[in-house]
Formats: structure tokens, C-alpha cells, sequence
């Protein structure tokens, strides 16, 4: 799918491009390629003269790679953007290539984005833009919207986990945790620390990111200092970031040990049961003895005085037991 976005009374306006003649129609500021077929790319290079790599989305490129500048002025960023999905939570690696030509196609430069899904910041950026008249002027404040967008939606996701976290913990602290919401509990909580890993990876990503744009000195003054901003909020969200991995692993060990003490519960009732049985067990090897004259049959009340004297050394430790409180859950 190949889309641009244009500037309309300081508005970001989108229009989707289905031929190569629909591109000389427009002087857009920013190119956005989801999922582009070759006949997209083809129309890009043949109309901008931009080639856009083989390898521009792909996961294993070296680090040192990821962000460079050509000699013919070209930026190439390539970042990872946050998908913040309940089943599957993951990151979609973005390849921006940002063209700063100046001439009377490109009179505020063209940035051009290539991905293989949609991606949640990619629409919150155009729904803010449409709204907001003034908010973007060039392509580099496109760039630099888009992760000042990221950064936010990575703090809107903590605050997610913070609220999943908080009824995790009203389930553990409540009491009585069984197995069954023991499980339920470390399942909700393993989940919501991939998610908490995965964003402070993504932010580290776009610290780099925004980052090389600063030293790229590119930005204008206003710029530079936005720049800046976007940095100081994303310093903010580690604090937080750290804190829910000790809030994570505080639950996780509460958790463990409600299971810990739910398995100490079984072991329990079978420690009290093999002592009790003890006596009763002792009683009935020595009847079971070889004497000469066998005790059950030469007495007459043999069977009965044995099986009363068992139970009653049964019943023994289970009262002792009882009134230690030993017997209780």
C-alpha cells in the first residue's frame, strides 16, 4: 500500500496512490509505504529517484548499520516501533529514509517509511496532524513527531501494565490463592513483563534514534530543542520501567510462595498421617509375631483388644495434633 501526505492549511492531509500518474498530482512531504509491492517501489524510484534497499526491513541488519547518512544527503533511520497487542505483543522494524533536497519537488523534503504492518503510532500521528493545523511543517517534523508519538504511546502502554499489575496483586494479596488462580496470576504477570521488556527496548531504540537526528545537525533550533524534550520524556519512562520489574517480581515471589504453601498443606496431612499410623503399625507387628501360641486365637477377646488397642493409638496423636492446631489449614 502506498500512501503520501501532504501539507493543506497546516493540515496533514493523506492520499492513497494507486498509479504512477496520481504521484505527479501531488508535493507531498511524506511517502508512506506499508507492505510495498515491487511495482510500488518501482514507481517510487522512477518518479523520486529514491532505491529503496533489499534489505531495509530486515530484523538481523547489523546495529552499527541502522542509522547513516549518504553521501548525496539521504538519512537512513531505522527503528523499531511498538505493537502493543493483548495476544501477541511484538515490534515492527520501520526503515525511514528522510531526502532534504531542496529543490521545487521537494521545497520541504520528502521522508519516506517502510514497513511490513500498520503500525499504532503511524495512526495516531495522522489522526493528531489532521486535527491539529500547524502541528508538522516539513518532513524532519514528521520524523520527529513520530517519535515524540512512540514515546507516548509507550508511556499510555505502562500505564496498562500498571493497572494489570494492580489487579494481579489485589488477587494475590487477598488471601487464599489456589493453584488454579496461582496460575491464572503468574500467567497475566509473565505477560505483562514481555511487554514491560519490549518497551524498554523500544524506547532505548528511539533514544538512539532521536539521538542521531541531534548529531546529524539537521535540526533547526525549535527542532533541536523538541529533540531534546523527547529525550527527557523518554529518561522518564526507564524509572518507571525498572519499577515494574521489582513490582513484577515481588508479585511473582508472593505468588510462588502461595504455591509453596499450598504444596506444604498436602505434605503436611501426609507427615500428620504417617505418624499418627505409627503406633497402630507398631501394635500390629508385634501381634503378627511368631509366638508359640498365637495372642488373636488362644485369647478369647484376642481380635477385639487388638483392634482397640490400635485405634486407640490412633486416635492418641490425631487429639494431640488437634489441640497443637497442627491439624488446621
Amino acid at each position: 500500500m502506498l500512501n503520501i501526505f501532504t501539507l493543506a492549511n497546516g493540515r496533514l492531509v493523506q492520499e492513497e496512490i494507486e498509479s504512477l500518474e496520481d504521484l505527479s498530482r501531488f508535493q507531498p512531504i511524506w511517502v508512506d509505504l506499508e507492505s510495498p509491492t515491487l511495482e510500488e517501489k518501482r514507481w517510487v524510484k522512477q518518479y523520486y529517484g529514491l532505491y529503496i534497499p533489499e534489505d531495509a526491513m530486515d530484523e538481523d541488519i547489523e546495529e552499527s548499520a541502522r542509522f547513516y547518512e549518504e553521501d548525496n544527503g539521504e538519512l537512513h533511520i531505522r527503528s523499531d516501533f511498538l505493537i502493543a497487542d493483548e495476544e501477541a505483543p511484538r515490534t515492527v522494524r520501520v526503515a525511514f529514509i528522510l531526502n532534504l533536497v531542496n529543490d521545487e519537488l521537494r521545497s520541504k523534503g520528502v521522508l519516506f517509511s517502510i514497513h511490513d504492518e500498520d503500525v499504532p503510532v503511524f495512526r495516531l500521528l495522522r489522526m493528531r496532524a489532521r486535527r491539529a493545523p500547524g502541528l508538522i511543517e516539513d518532513a524532519k517534523e514528521v520524523l520527529l513527531k513520530l517519535f515524540d508519538a512512540d514515546a507516548e504511546y509507550s508511556a499510555d502502554t505502562l500505564e496498562g501494565i500498571y493497572d494489570e499489575l494492580e489487579r494481579a496483586g489485589k488477587m494475590v494479596l487477598a488471601g487464599d490463592v489456589t493453584d488454579e488462580l496461582a496460575g491464572e496470576v503468574l500467567g497475566a504477570i509473565a505477560r505483562q513483563e514481555d511487554l514491560n521488556g519490549r518497551i524498554r527496548r523500544n524506547v532505548m531504540d528511539t533514544r538512539r534514534a532521536v539521538s542521531f537526528m541531534m548529531r546529524s545537525k539537521m535540526l533547526s533550533v525549535e527542532q533541536f530543542e523538541e529533540a531534546r524534550q523527547i529525550l527527557r520524556d523518554i529518561d522518564s519512562l526507564d524509572s518507571h520501567t525498572a519499577f515494574l520489574f521489582d513490582k513484577i517480581n515481588f508479585l511473582m515471589d508472593a505468588t510462588v510462595g502461595f504455591i509453596n504453601i499450598n504444596q506444604n498443606k498436602i505434605i503436611k496431612i501426609f507427615s500428620v498421617a504417617s505418624v499418627a499410623l505409627l503406633p497402630p503399625t507398631l501394635i500390629a507387628s508385634i501381634y503378627g509375631m511368631n509366638f508359640q501360641y498365637m495372642p488373636e486365637l488362644s485369647q478369647t477377646w484376642g481380635y477385639p483388644f487388638a483392634l482397640a488397642l490400635m485405634a486407640i493409638s490412633a486416635v492418641g496423636p490425631m487429639w494431640y495434633f488437634r489441640r497443637r492446631g497442627w491439624l488446621k489449614k
